[in-house]
């Protein structure tokens, strides 16, 4: 009989130990699973997807697939690494069917990089204003990571956001390692136009994944969870 997952110690709790819970039928064990990696997953598949809405619609069917897939995690990789695949996954499948669409009826294009005003006066002073420009630099480089290529925009939030080994992230994203050590290095000159030495102290904080996504998201996949056969 499983034991009942303490909220309190959920977060002592390791992944792997988490996942064998769950795949002995403990939905509280997912539930904790979820809040621990929401918003990498969210990040996953945002740069995949380039859309709000669209990255938790994908999250939350790439959730419900790796619910009832978790018996096959054997924890070769690191669970985050396992679950970013699923994520991934689901959103190339979507993005491919948005290409498709697009043939059709051509979708609005996103920013572009020249359209970003690069130009940051002054140097990152101490004081109340150092807060207003990092949050500044926070949204220009949220702008910028939007403009990248489509290839290169998961890649870098894999490796530089989320801090994913070249291998990791080549696993993920089902690519070469070479290729991620290409399309890093080109993300990352594109986004060092303009930002220097600031864009290092803007990365923490971009897409910020707060509470109340975190909380709609998983009630979402808990009450779907919840209607699973036994």
């Amino acid at each position: 009989m499983t034991k009942p997952l303490p909220r309190a110690g959920s977060l002592d709790t390791a992944d792997e130990e988490l996942a064998r819970r769950v795949a002995k039928g403990d939905p509280a064990a997912f539930e904790a699973l979820m809040r621990r990696h929401n918003r990498t997953m969210f990040r996953t598949a945002r740069a995949i997807l380039h859309d709000d809405a669209e990255a938790e619609d994908a999250l939350q069917e790439a959730y419900l697939q790796a619910f009832r897939t978790i018996g096959g995690f054997r924890g070769e990789a690191k669970f985050s690494t396992w679950m970013a695949r699923v994520v991934a996954n689901e959103a190339l499948g979507r993005l491919r069917k948005q290409v498709r669409r697009a043939a059709i009826v051509p979708l609005q294009g996103g920013v572009e990089i020249d359209q970003v005003n690069p130009t940051m006066e002054g140097s990152m002073d101490k004081g109340p204003e150092t807060a207003a420009r990092r949050a500044e630099m926070r949204k220009l480089l949220e702008k910028r990571i939007d403009a990248l290529p489509g290839a290169y925009r998961p890649v870098f939030m894999l490796r530089a956001v989320e801090e994913y080994s070249v291998e990791e992230t080549a696993s993920i994203l089902q690519i070469p390692a070479a290729t991620v050590r290409s399309r890093f290095h080109r993300a990352r000159s594109l986004l060092r136009e303009g930002l220097a030495s600031e864009v290092d102290l803007a990365y923490e904080g971009v897409f910020g994944f707060a509470g109340e996504r975190c909380d709609r998201i998983v009630a979402s996949v808990m009450q779907r969870i919840a209607k699973e056969p036994r």
